[in-house]
Protein backbone atom coordinates (compact mmCIF):
# COMPACT_ATOMS: atom_id res chain seq x y z
CA UNK A 1 0.00 0.00 0.00
CA UNK A 2 1.64 3.25 -0.64
CA UNK A 3 0.57 6.32 1.03
CA UNK A 4 1.44 9.54 0.26
CA UNK A 5 3.15 12.68 2.12
CA UNK A 6 2.14 16.15 1.82
CA UNK A 7 4.79 16.91 -1.51
CA UNK A 8 4.46 13.21 -3.15
CA UNK A 9 1.26 12.94 -5.10
CA UNK A 10 0.55 9.18 -5.74
CA UNK A 11 -1.10 9.05 -8.94
CA UNK A 12 -3.09 5.26 -9.93
CA UNK A 13 -3.99 4.70 -13.92
CA UNK A 14 -6.25 1.65 -13.21
CA UNK A 15 -6.20 0.62 -17.29
CA UNK A 16 -8.49 -1.84 -18.71
CA UNK A 17 -6.22 -4.67 -20.46
CA UNK A 18 -4.65 -4.75 -23.46
CA UNK A 19 -4.25 -1.31 -25.31
CA UNK A 20 -5.27 0.51 -22.35
CA UNK A 21 -2.39 -1.07 -20.03
CA UNK A 22 0.16 -0.41 -23.30
CA UNK A 23 -0.68 2.88 -22.60
CA UNK A 24 -1.31 3.63 -19.63
CA UNK A 25 2.95 1.90 -18.64
CA UNK A 26 4.12 3.89 -21.34
CA UNK A 27 2.75 6.92 -19.78
CA UNK A 28 4.45 6.02 -15.88
CA UNK A 29 7.87 6.21 -17.60
CA UNK A 30 6.93 10.08 -18.72
CA UNK A 31 4.33 11.00 -17.07
CA UNK A 32 6.34 11.75 -13.11
CA UNK A 33 8.63 14.77 -15.35
CA UNK A 34 5.90 16.20 -16.75
CA UNK A 35 3.80 16.86 -14.42
CA UNK A 36 6.17 17.93 -12.11
CA UNK A 37 7.24 20.54 -14.25
CA UNK A 38 4.04 21.42 -15.09
CA UNK A 39 2.42 21.29 -11.62
CA UNK A 40 5.29 24.63 -10.63
CA UNK A 41 4.11 23.40 -6.63
CA UNK A 42 7.76 21.94 -6.01
CA UNK A 43 5.38 18.36 -5.79
CA UNK A 44 6.70 14.74 -6.82
CA UNK A 45 4.05 12.53 -8.58
CA UNK A 46 4.27 8.65 -8.60
CA UNK A 47 2.87 7.45 -10.96
CA UNK A 48 1.47 3.44 -10.89
CA UNK A 49 -0.37 1.56 -13.12
CA UNK A 50 -2.56 -1.17 -11.92
CA UNK A 51 -3.99 -3.38 -14.77
CA UNK A 52 -7.41 -5.12 -14.28
CA UNK A 53 -10.95 -4.91 -15.98
CA UNK A 54 -12.70 -2.46 -14.56
CA UNK A 55 -15.81 -1.99 -17.10
CA UNK A 56 -17.76 -3.86 -19.60
CA UNK A 57 -19.22 -1.11 -21.11
CA UNK A 58 -22.68 -1.31 -20.39
CA UNK A 59 -22.47 0.11 -16.67
CA UNK A 60 -24.32 3.35 -15.69
CA UNK A 61 -21.54 6.38 -15.31
CA UNK A 62 -22.26 6.96 -11.63
CA UNK A 63 -22.08 3.13 -10.52
CA UNK A 64 -18.78 2.72 -12.96
CA UNK A 65 -17.46 5.87 -10.82
CA UNK A 66 -18.44 4.34 -7.27
CA UNK A 67 -16.53 1.16 -7.88
CA UNK A 68 -13.39 3.12 -8.99
CA UNK A 69 -14.31 5.35 -6.34
CA UNK A 70 -13.65 2.13 -3.69
CA UNK A 71 -10.76 0.75 -5.46
CA UNK A 72 -8.85 4.04 -4.72
CA UNK A 73 -9.66 4.13 -0.90
CA UNK A 74 -8.82 0.77 -0.37
CA UNK A 75 -5.29 1.74 -1.82
CA UNK A 76 -4.86 5.17 -0.95
CA UNK A 77 -4.49 6.77 -3.45
CA UNK A 78 -4.59 10.56 -4.23
CA UNK A 79 -5.30 10.89 -7.76
CA UNK A 80 -7.17 7.84 -10.00
CA UNK A 81 -7.41 8.21 -13.58
CA UNK A 82 -9.31 5.18 -15.27
CA UNK A 83 -8.44 4.22 -18.79
CA UNK A 84 -10.62 2.11 -20.87
CA UNK A 85 -10.94 1.05 -24.54
CA UNK A 86 -14.88 0.92 -24.61
CA UNK A 87 -16.62 3.79 -25.24
CA UNK A 88 -19.01 4.92 -22.96
CA UNK A 89 -21.97 7.00 -23.05
CA UNK A 90 -23.87 9.57 -21.40
CA UNK A 91 -27.17 11.23 -22.51
CA UNK A 92 -26.86 9.64 -26.11
CA UNK A 93 -23.26 11.58 -26.21
CA UNK A 94 -20.07 9.83 -26.37
CA UNK A 95 -18.22 9.87 -23.43
CA UNK A 96 -14.34 11.45 -23.01
CA UNK A 97 -14.45 11.97 -19.56
CA UNK A 98 -15.76 11.92 -16.04
CA UNK A 99 -14.54 13.86 -13.60
CA UNK A 100 -14.50 14.30 -10.10
CA UNK A 101 -12.26 17.07 -8.38
CA UNK A 102 -14.07 16.24 -4.37
CA UNK A 103 -12.78 12.34 -4.46
CA UNK A 104 -9.66 12.71 -7.04
CA UNK A 105 -11.19 10.50 -9.65
CA UNK A 106 -11.22 10.58 -13.06
CA UNK A 107 -12.32 8.28 -15.97
CA UNK A 108 -11.22 8.36 -19.40
CA UNK A 109 -12.70 6.29 -22.74
CA UNK A 110 -9.54 6.85 -25.58
CA UNK A 111 -12.05 5.85 -28.21
CA UNK A 112 -12.90 9.87 -28.75
CA UNK A 113 -9.33 10.93 -28.55
CA UNK A 114 -9.46 9.46 -32.31
CA UNK A 115 -7.12 6.72 -34.13
CA UNK A 116 -4.27 8.94 -35.16
CA UNK A 117 -1.24 10.03 -32.13
CA UNK A 118 -3.33 8.10 -29.54
CA UNK A 119 -0.14 7.35 -27.31
CA UNK A 120 0.45 11.14 -27.60
CA UNK A 121 -3.45 12.28 -27.11
CA UNK A 122 -3.91 10.16 -23.96
CA UNK A 123 -0.75 11.61 -22.50
CA UNK A 124 -1.87 15.34 -23.20
CA UNK A 125 -5.49 14.09 -21.91
CA UNK A 126 -4.12 12.25 -18.80
CA UNK A 127 -2.20 15.64 -17.95
CA UNK A 128 -4.48 18.07 -17.86
CA UNK A 129 -6.83 15.51 -15.74
CA UNK A 130 -4.35 14.97 -13.19
CA UNK A 131 -3.25 18.75 -13.02
CA UNK A 132 -6.72 19.45 -12.52
CA UNK A 133 -7.40 17.15 -9.70
CA UNK A 134 -4.13 18.01 -8.07
CA UNK A 135 -4.64 21.94 -8.62
CA UNK A 136 -5.83 24.27 -5.36
CA UNK A 137 -8.56 23.65 -3.20
CA UNK A 138 -11.54 25.94 -3.46
CA UNK A 139 -10.78 27.64 0.83
CA UNK A 140 -9.16 25.32 2.72
CA UNK A 141 -7.58 22.01 2.99
CA UNK A 142 -11.06 20.54 4.23
CA UNK A 143 -13.29 21.90 1.45
CA UNK A 144 -13.65 19.90 -1.68
CA UNK A 145 -11.95 21.11 -5.00
CA UNK A 146 -13.88 23.37 -7.11
CA UNK A 147 -14.48 21.72 -10.90
CA UNK A 148 -11.98 23.13 -13.05
CA UNK A 149 -12.03 22.52 -16.84
CA UNK A 150 -9.21 21.01 -18.75
CA UNK A 151 -6.54 22.34 -20.41
CA UNK A 152 -5.48 23.75 -24.55
CA UNK A 153 -5.99 19.94 -25.53
CA UNK A 154 -9.54 19.48 -24.70
CA UNK A 155 -10.31 23.21 -26.69
CA UNK A 156 -9.23 22.14 -29.41
CA UNK A 157 -11.08 19.12 -30.00
CA UNK A 158 -14.56 20.97 -30.70
CA UNK A 159 -17.01 19.67 -30.65
CA UNK A 160 -16.20 18.45 -26.53
CA UNK A 161 -17.85 19.96 -24.39
CA UNK A 162 -18.74 19.60 -20.61
CA UNK A 163 -22.65 17.25 -20.82
CA UNK A 164 -25.08 17.52 -18.09
CA UNK A 165 -24.48 15.93 -14.23
CA UNK A 166 -27.24 14.75 -12.84
CA UNK A 167 -27.75 15.22 -8.99
CA UNK A 168 -26.69 11.41 -7.88
CA UNK A 169 -23.56 11.31 -10.11
CA UNK A 170 -19.97 11.63 -7.96
CA UNK A 171 -18.21 13.38 -11.41
CA UNK A 172 -18.59 17.28 -10.92
CA UNK A 173 -17.34 16.98 -14.42
CA UNK A 174 -18.07 16.47 -17.83
CA UNK A 175 -16.82 16.28 -21.84
CA UNK A 176 -18.96 14.68 -23.98
CA UNK A 177 -18.91 14.59 -28.06
CA UNK A 178 -21.38 14.64 -30.42
CA UNK A 179 -22.32 14.84 -34.21
CA UNK A 180 -20.82 13.00 -37.22
CA UNK A 181 -17.46 14.50 -36.40
CA UNK A 182 -17.45 12.41 -32.81
CA UNK A 183 -19.08 9.67 -34.16
CA UNK A 184 -16.30 9.04 -37.02
CA UNK A 185 -13.74 10.35 -34.35
CA UNK A 186 -15.06 7.72 -31.90
CA UNK A 187 -15.09 4.84 -34.47
CA UNK A 188 -11.62 5.30 -35.20
CA UNK A 189 -10.69 5.41 -32.29
CA UNK A 190 -12.52 1.83 -31.75
CA UNK A 191 -10.41 0.58 -35.06
CA UNK A 192 -7.28 1.63 -33.55
CA UNK A 193 -7.89 -0.10 -30.20
CA UNK A 194 -8.81 -3.26 -31.81
CA UNK A 195 -5.38 -3.18 -33.82
CA UNK A 196 -6.47 -4.89 -36.92
CA UNK A 197 -3.02 -5.40 -38.03
CA UNK A 198 -3.07 -8.32 -35.02
CA UNK A 199 -5.60 -10.05 -37.62
CA UNK A 200 -3.40 -10.77 -40.03
CA UNK A 201 -0.90 -13.33 -38.15
CA UNK A 202 -4.22 -15.29 -37.11
CA UNK A 203 -5.56 -15.82 -40.27
CA UNK A 204 -2.98 -18.08 -41.36
CA UNK A 205 -4.94 -21.05 -42.63
CA UNK A 206 -6.87 -18.58 -44.67
CA UNK A 207 -4.03 -17.00 -46.16
CA UNK A 208 -2.41 -20.54 -46.98
CA UNK A 209 -5.16 -21.08 -49.25
CA UNK A 210 -5.13 -18.29 -50.66
CA UNK A 211 -1.96 -18.67 -51.51
CA UNK A 212 -2.71 -22.06 -52.65
CA UNK A 213 -5.41 -20.35 -55.18
CA UNK A 214 -3.10 -18.28 -56.35
CA UNK A 215 -0.18 -20.48 -57.74
CA UNK A 216 -2.45 -22.13 -59.40
CA UNK A 217 -4.45 -19.44 -60.66
CA UNK A 218 -1.38 -17.77 -61.83
CA UNK A 219 -0.35 -20.67 -64.69
CA UNK A 220 -4.03 -21.20 -65.84
CA UNK A 221 -4.25 -19.63 -68.97
CA UNK A 222 -8.03 -18.64 -68.78
CA UNK A 223 -6.90 -16.62 -66.36
CA UNK A 224 -4.37 -15.03 -68.56
CA UNK A 225 -7.02 -14.06 -71.23
CA UNK A 226 -9.30 -13.12 -68.72
CA UNK A 227 -6.73 -10.88 -66.98
CA UNK A 228 -5.73 -8.95 -70.34
CA UNK A 229 -9.56 -8.45 -71.12
CA UNK A 230 -10.53 -6.68 -68.07
CA UNK A 231 -10.65 -3.33 -67.90
CA UNK A 232 -9.49 -1.53 -64.62
CA UNK A 233 -13.38 -0.59 -63.21
CA UNK A 234 -14.03 -4.73 -63.55
CA UNK A 235 -10.67 -5.55 -61.57
CA UNK A 236 -11.60 -2.65 -58.99
CA UNK A 237 -15.40 -4.75 -58.73
CA UNK A 238 -13.73 -7.77 -58.32
CA UNK A 239 -11.46 -6.44 -55.75
CA UNK A 240 -14.28 -4.90 -53.94
CA UNK A 241 -16.36 -7.70 -54.17
CA UNK A 242 -13.96 -11.03 -52.96
CA UNK A 243 -12.39 -8.34 -50.38
CA UNK A 244 -16.75 -7.67 -48.83
CA UNK A 245 -16.71 -11.69 -49.93
CA UNK A 246 -13.71 -12.43 -47.48
CA UNK A 247 -14.93 -9.61 -44.84
CA UNK A 248 -18.12 -10.47 -44.01
CA UNK A 249 -17.74 -14.26 -43.86
CA UNK A 250 -15.22 -13.98 -41.35
CA UNK A 251 -17.88 -12.00 -39.38
CA UNK A 252 -20.42 -14.05 -39.81
CA UNK A 253 -18.09 -17.57 -39.19
CA UNK A 254 -17.05 -16.09 -35.99
CA UNK A 255 -20.35 -14.77 -34.67
CA UNK A 256 -18.80 -11.32 -34.58
CA UNK A 257 -22.29 -9.79 -35.51
CA UNK A 258 -23.13 -7.77 -32.26
CA UNK A 259 -26.95 -7.99 -31.75
CA UNK A 260 -28.58 -5.73 -29.48
CA UNK A 261 -30.59 -6.97 -26.55
CA UNK A 262 -32.32 -3.59 -25.31
CA UNK A 263 -34.30 -1.55 -27.55
CA UNK A 264 -33.13 1.62 -25.95
CA UNK A 265 -31.45 4.49 -28.31
CA UNK A 266 -28.43 4.16 -26.49
CA UNK A 267 -28.40 0.38 -26.75
CA UNK A 268 -28.96 0.83 -30.37
CA UNK A 269 -26.16 3.37 -30.98
CA UNK A 270 -23.73 0.85 -28.99
CA UNK A 271 -24.36 -1.89 -31.26
CA UNK A 272 -24.08 0.57 -34.47
CA UNK A 273 -20.49 1.18 -32.99
CA UNK A 274 -19.55 -1.83 -32.19
CA UNK A 275 -20.64 -3.37 -35.59
CA UNK A 276 -18.70 -0.46 -37.75
CA UNK A 277 -16.29 -0.92 -35.92
CA UNK A 278 -16.00 -4.72 -36.25
CA UNK A 279 -16.46 -4.30 -40.22
CA UNK A 280 -13.84 -1.76 -40.68
CA UNK A 281 -11.09 -3.93 -38.43
CA UNK A 282 -12.02 -6.82 -40.37
CA UNK A 283 -11.92 -5.44 -43.58
CA UNK A 284 -8.52 -3.11 -42.83
CA UNK A 285 -6.97 -6.72 -42.36
CA UNK A 286 -8.56 -8.15 -44.86
CA UNK A 287 -7.26 -5.57 -47.16
CA UNK A 288 -3.27 -5.93 -45.65
CA UNK A 289 -3.43 -9.42 -46.70
CA UNK A 290 -5.22 -8.84 -50.42
CA UNK A 291 -2.11 -6.43 -50.53
CA UNK A 292 0.36 -8.93 -49.34
CA UNK A 293 -1.38 -11.56 -52.02
CA UNK A 294 -0.58 -8.65 -55.04
CA UNK A 295 2.96 -9.03 -54.17
CA UNK A 296 3.69 -12.26 -53.87
CA UNK A 297 1.65 -13.40 -56.76
CA UNK A 298 3.90 -10.38 -58.66
CA UNK A 299 6.86 -12.29 -57.95
CA UNK A 300 5.44 -15.79 -58.61
CA UNK A 301 4.63 -14.58 -62.11
CA UNK A 302 7.91 -13.32 -62.77
CA UNK A 303 9.20 -16.01 -62.01
CA UNK A 304 7.40 -18.70 -63.26
CA UNK A 305 5.46 -17.59 -66.61
CA UNK A 306 7.12 -18.24 -70.10
CA UNK A 307 7.47 -15.29 -72.54
CA UNK A 308 6.78 -17.46 -75.36
CA UNK A 309 3.83 -19.46 -73.67
CA UNK A 310 2.01 -16.17 -72.65
CA UNK A 311 2.17 -14.47 -75.96
CA UNK A 312 0.83 -17.09 -77.51
CA UNK A 313 -2.26 -17.76 -75.21
CA UNK A 314 -2.70 -13.46 -75.16
CA UNK A 315 -1.45 -12.52 -78.10
CA UNK A 316 0.82 -10.43 -76.73
CA UNK A 317 4.16 -10.57 -75.17
CA UNK A 318 3.89 -9.74 -71.21
CA UNK A 319 5.14 -6.31 -69.99
CA UNK A 320 5.03 -4.62 -66.52
CA UNK A 321 1.22 -3.80 -67.19
CA UNK A 322 0.34 -7.30 -67.66
CA UNK A 323 2.15 -8.45 -64.88
CA UNK A 324 0.70 -6.18 -62.75
CA UNK A 325 -3.13 -6.86 -64.16
CA UNK A 326 -2.84 -9.96 -63.29
CA UNK A 327 -1.43 -10.45 -60.04
CA UNK A 328 -3.87 -7.71 -59.15
CA UNK A 329 -6.58 -10.29 -60.70
CA UNK A 330 -5.04 -13.08 -59.41
CA UNK A 331 -5.41 -11.72 -55.84
CA UNK A 332 -8.90 -11.48 -56.28
CA UNK A 333 -9.41 -15.18 -57.13
CA UNK A 334 -7.07 -16.02 -54.29
CA UNK A 335 -9.16 -13.89 -52.14
CA UNK A 336 -12.12 -16.16 -52.35
CA UNK A 337 -10.10 -18.93 -52.00
CA UNK A 338 -9.01 -17.29 -48.55
CA UNK A 339 -12.86 -17.09 -47.65
CA UNK A 340 -13.15 -21.28 -48.09
CA UNK A 341 -9.81 -21.64 -45.58
CA UNK A 342 -11.03 -19.20 -43.37
CA UNK A 343 -13.44 -21.75 -42.52
CA UNK A 344 -10.74 -23.28 -40.48
CA UNK A 345 -9.78 -20.95 -38.05
CA UNK A 346 -10.30 -20.86 -34.57
CA UNK A 347 -12.70 -18.24 -33.43
CA UNK A 348 -10.29 -16.66 -31.10
CA UNK A 349 -8.00 -15.46 -33.76
CA UNK A 350 -10.35 -13.06 -35.01
CA UNK A 351 -12.73 -12.52 -32.32
CA UNK A 352 -10.09 -9.21 -30.63
CA UNK A 353 -11.90 -7.65 -33.55
CA UNK A 354 -14.83 -7.43 -32.16
CA UNK A 355 -15.75 -4.40 -28.61
CA UNK A 356 -18.79 -7.36 -28.29
CA UNK A 357 -16.86 -10.09 -27.29
CA UNK A 358 -14.36 -7.89 -25.67
CA UNK A 359 -17.20 -6.93 -23.63
CA UNK A 360 -18.28 -9.68 -22.82
CA UNK A 361 -15.17 -11.76 -21.68
CA UNK A 362 -14.51 -8.60 -19.03
CA UNK A 363 -18.27 -8.72 -17.87
CA UNK A 364 -17.54 -12.53 -17.45
CA UNK A 365 -14.34 -11.58 -15.31
CA UNK A 366 -15.76 -8.96 -13.34
CA UNK A 367 -19.06 -11.32 -12.46
CA UNK A 368 -16.27 -14.33 -11.44
CA UNK A 369 -13.35 -11.66 -9.38
CA UNK A 370 -16.06 -9.30 -7.40
CA UNK A 371 -19.56 -10.74 -8.49
CA UNK A 372 -22.52 -8.35 -7.64
CA UNK A 373 -20.14 -6.52 -4.95
CA UNK A 374 -18.15 -3.42 -6.07
CA UNK A 375 -15.01 -3.64 -6.82
CA UNK A 376 -12.32 -3.55 -4.07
Amino acid sequence: MRVSSQNVAVVALLADPDAPTEIAQHMARILPARLADESGQGRRFDVEVVSEPFTAGTEDLSTLMRRIMDRGRAEHWDVVVALTDLPLHSNGHKLVVDLSHEHGLALLSLPPLGGLRLQTRAMRAVEEIVLSLTGPRATGAEEPRRPQPLGRFVSRFAPIRPGPIGEEEIADLRYVVGGPRGYLRVLGGMVRANRPWRLVPGLSKALAAALATGAVASVNSTIWSLSEALSTPRLVIAMVGSVTLMTGWLIVDAHLWHRSTDASLEERKRTSLYNASTVMTVGIGVLVCYGGLIVINLVWALFILNDRVFASMTRSPPHAAEYWTLSWFVASIATVGGALGSGFESDEAIRAAAFSKREQERRATLHDDHGDQPMK
